[in-house]
């Protein structure tokens, strides 16, 4: 049901969690009534709304409202075949409203290393099932620092996912530049951030494998390293990237034009907080979080911003 501007506002009011749904080839035919039915019986009709969404890359699209993100992932659980429009489609996407998410308002500079020591055919395993084109030779295992190469799986232009190296910062805000250089961020907090808005749709969202991270003691104190418990564990830092970026990164290389990244950051678990107790990086564990975190709209990701559980890492005494 197309409904009318006026309502359209009430309903970004009290509809807060939206996605674009492409509408099927032939239409919604036969599952119109049962996806109706669907929704009156398990979401009830007074706690969503469809709109017109307009068009994308030449196909048609329905806007989906709910009130919460729960009932969003209810839906696309229920229904698998439906395909989201905003899945890797528009770079430009963003969420009419986004869940506050935890921790200040600020972003955070921690994490200044990290180590990778995982193979190609280790990453290729952790994704089995699914097409991953490999553009980084024999990924060279290794620390990793601020403004050097890291490798990244984000999505390629075919729809499937790819392993490539990006330069570890992302843009920093203009009015936070003092001369032309940008040292970049390396860490981000502040989801709400407008500066943030048009790298958080999942187009733009990445993984970064990690198998050790530190963070800094304090002056003179040197990092402490961890690592997870359970050595067969995989990490994936939560990323977000842009490509084709120009900018003066080093004043002796002058403007250079690098494909960036960072990742996300959240409150500590128990292992970190001794040593930084306001941050850690949004670490994923698990198949279900990788596939979230690269598809879903922004709305069901939110919750992956968080700690991982107590105990899950472990301190060590240097990178593995």
């Amino acid at each position: 049901m197309v409904r009318s501007t006026p309502q359209k506002q009430i309903d970004e009011i009290y509809f807060p969690i939206r996605a674009y749904l492409y509408v099927p080839d032939g239409g919604f035919g036969g599952i119109w009534e049962p996806l109706h039915a669907w929704l009156d019986e398990h979401i009830g009709r007074p706690n969503y709304a469809w709109h017109g969404g307009g068009s994308s890359r030449g196909r048609d699209q329905v806007a989906l409202y709910f009130r919460t993100a729960e009932a969003l992932a209810g839906f696309t659980a229920a229904w698998p075949a439906l395909q989201l429009a905003d899945r890797v489609g528009d770079p430009s996407y963003t969420s009419p409203h986004v869940v506050r998410a935890p921790g200040s308002g600020r972003d955070d500079q921690v994490c200044h290393l990290y180590n990778q020591r995982r193979t190609v055919d280790e990453v290729k395993r952790n994704f089995d099932g699914q097409v991953m084109t490999v553009r980084v030779g024999n990924l060279e295992p290794g620390e990793v620092y601020p403004n050097s190469p890291g490798p990244i799986i984000r999505h390629d232009a075919g729809g499937g996912l790819e392993l490539v190296y990006g330069r570890w910062g992302m843009p920093s805000h203009p009015g936070n530049l003092k001369t032309q250089r940008d040292p970049g961020v390396y860490n981000v907090r502040n989801l709400r951030s407008s500066h943030w808005q048009r790298w958080l749709g999942p187009a733009r969202r990445c993984l970064v494998p990690v198998t050790s991270f530190s963070e800094t003691r304090g002056p003179g104190r040197g990092n402490q390293w961890f690592a997870p418990s359970d050595p067969d564990l995989p990490m994936y830092f939560a990323g977000i990237e842009t490509r084709g970026w120009r900018s003066v990164r080093r004043v002796k290389d002058g403007e250079t034009e690098d494909d960036l990244y960072a990742f996300l950051t959240c409150s500590p678990s128990a292992e970190v907080k001794l040593t930084n107790p306001d941050s850690m990086p949004v670490i994923l564990t698990k198949p279900s979080e990788w596939e979230m975190w690269m598809s879903a709209p922004l709305e069901m990701v939110t919750a992956l911003q968080r700690p991982l559980p107590d105990g899950t890492l472990r301190a060590i005494d240097g990178p593995i």
